[in-house]
């Protein structure tokens, strides 16, 4: 449910500058694009770490 609604709001999320941090890879090529938000992901898991934390104290 939480990749599904990470695809839905990606247009919002993007604009707020996630998926264009440092770490994130991003190949273009003519016919191909390659994207791996390392850097993205990374963050998210550390906030999500936090929340987690949080809830359960």
């Amino acid at each position: 449910m939480i990749i599904v609604a990470t695809g839905l709001l990606w247009p919002w999320l993007s604009r707020i500058g996630l998926g264009r941090l440092p770490g994130d890879i991003v190949i273009e090529r003519e016919n191909f694009t390659f994207y791996a938000p390392i850097g993205t992901g990374i963050l998210i898991s550390i906030v999500l770490s936090f929340v987690l934390w949080l809830l359960n104290r």
